[in-house]
C-alpha cells in the first residue's frame, strides 16, 4: 500500500467531487460517500466540500433498487473539480460506456484525484486508469476483475488509497474511506464527530477486510475444504488440531495442508492463525475485555505468545491497536484544480450549484452545527 501523501494546502475554496453515476449504481454506496461531506460541512459549520452528481447526457439515472435520480449535471458541462469518484453497482462491465471511458480520461489528465465505490473501480481500470494501483472492488467482482485486468493490483480490503486513486468496496465501506479522507483533509476530530453523528460503533481502517464468502471463492467444487474452515471458525477458543481436522472430514493430514495450499495458497494452521488473529483484532477494537481475555477466547494460552503472533501480523502490538496507535496516517495529495482553461464563458454560467450549500443552509439551526473548530 502506497501512503505517499502530503498535507493539503489551507484555503477557502471548499474541495469538489464529481458523482459519476453508472446505470444500475448502487444507491447505498453513493449515499455513504456524500452524507459524510454533508456532515463534515455542518460541524464545521461551513463549506469544506461540495459535491455534484454527473450522467453522460444530464438526464435521470436508475439505480440498482429502480429508484431514478435526477443528477446535477451531464459530463460535457465543465466544471471544476478535485476529484472524481464513479459509482457503480450491477452490471459494471454492461453500464461501462466509451463516453464515461473518454471523460475518465480526461479527468485524469486534468490531475484530478480519481476514485470509485462499490463496482465503479471497473470503469476506471477500463480506461486504464488503475494499472499498478492497489484497489478495492465488491468481492463479487473480485474473480472477474482479476481476470479481466490483469495490471490492477486488486485487494481484499475495505478500501484503498493508493497516491491519487481512492477505491472502496460496496455498502458503508465508501462511508470509512470518507472518513479517512476527512481525517486526512481537517483532522482525526471532525471524523471522530461525524462518526459519532452517523452512529458508527467505530471507524474501519484500510487495513480492515472485506469478509469474502469462501464459497464464492472456491465454489461448490470443494466441499472438504470448506467443511474443514467451517470448523476452524467454529473452534477459535479451543482450537482443534490438524490431524483431528483432516479426521473430521476423513482425509489425511497430507491431503489436508494440500488442499490448503491449492486453493488458499497457506499452510492449515497459519490459515488458522489468521482467523484467530482477526478474531482477536475485533474484540480489541469492539470490546472493553482485557488482552488477556482476548488471548484467551481466541485460542492463546500465553499472552506473550498472543502478542508476538498479532505484531508479526498486524505489524502493531495489542495494546497500540486498542488504543489506536498505529503506521502514520498520511496526509492526502493537495490537487486543488483551478478552472479549465478556454471554457466557454456561457457553459461555465451554465454550471450547477452544488447543493452541499442548501444542505449547510438547512443545517444551520442545528445544535451540532460549527461545533468542531477546526
Amino acid at each position: 500500500m502506497t501512503t505517499s501523501f502530503q498535507a493539503p494546502q489551507k484555503t477557502a475554496t471548499p474541495q469538489a467531487i464529481g458523482f459519476l453515476l453508472l446505470e444500475n449504481f448502487t444507491l447505498f454506496s453513493l449515499a455513504s460517500a456524500i452524507e459524510p461531506l454533508r456532515m463534515a460541512n455542518q460541524l464545521a459549520g461551513r463549506e469544506l466540500y461540495r459535491w455534484f452528481t454527473l450522467t453522460i447526457d444530464g438526464e435521470p439515472i436508475s439505480a440498482s433498487d429502480g429508484l431514478k435520480v435526477t443528477p446535477d449535471a451531464a459530463i460535457t458541462v465543465p466544471l471544476s473539480l478535485d476529484m472524481v469518484v464513479v459509482c457503480g453497482g450491477v452490471g459494471p462491465a454492461r453500464a461501462v460506456q466509451r463516453e464515461h471511458i473518454a471523460w475518465l480520461q480526461g479527468q485524469a489528465r486534468l490531475s484530478r484525484r480519481l476514485g470509485g465505490v462499490c463496482t465503479g473501480s471497473w470503469a476506471l481500470a477500463k480506461a486504464g486508469l488503475l494499472d499498478g494501483y492497489e484497489i478495492s472492488i465488491h468481492w463479487e467482482c473480485l474473480a472477474a476483475m482479476q481476470e479481466a485486468f490483469p495490471r490492477v493490483a486488486l485487494t481484499t480490503r475495505l478500501f484503498s488509497i493508493d497516491r491519487d486513486r481512492a477505491t472502496a468496496s460496496g455498502g458503508t465501506a465508501p462511508l470509512d474511506m470518507m472518513l479517512s479522507l476527512i481525517g486526512r483533509d481537517h483532522g482525526r476530530e471532525l471524523s471522530a464527530g461525524i462518526s459519532e453523528m452517523f452512529i458508527c460503533d467505530r471507524m474501519r481502517g484500510e487495513q480492515d477486510q472485506q469478509r469474502v464468502p469462501l464459497k464464492h471463492m472456491l465454489g461448490t467444487t470443494q466441499p472438504k475444504l470448506l467443511e474443514i474452515v467451517a470448523l476452524m471458525e467454529a473452534n477459535l477458543e479451543e482450537p482443534i488440531g490438524l490431524d483431528e481436522l483432516a479426521d473430521y472430514v476423513d482425509i489425511s493430514r497430507r491431503q489436508l495442508e494440500r488442499l490448503f495450499q491449492k486453493y488458499l495458497h497457506c499452510s492449515p494452521s497459519r490459515y488458522y492463525l489468521k482467523l484467530r488473529l482477526t478474531r482477536a483484532r475485533q474484540l480489541l477494537k469492539q470490546t472493553s475485555l482485557s488482552i488477556i481475555e482476548v488471548a484467551s477466547a481466541c485460542g492463546f494460552v500465553s499472552t506473550p505468545h498472543f502478542s508476538k503472533c498479532y505484531r508479526e501480523y498486524f505489524g502493531v502490538p495489542p495494546r497500540d491497536e486498542r488504543q489506536g496507535i498505529g503506521s502514520p496516517t498520511p496526509s492526502t495529495e493537495p490537487l486543488r484544480s483551478a478552472a479549465l482553461a478556454g471554457a466557454d464563458p456561457q457553459h461555465l454560467a451554465e454550471a450547477p450549484v452544488s447543493s452541499a450549500v442548501l444542505a449547510l443552509v438547512q443545517a444551520q439551526g442545528e445544535p451540532t452545527y460549527a461545533s468542531v473548530p477546526l
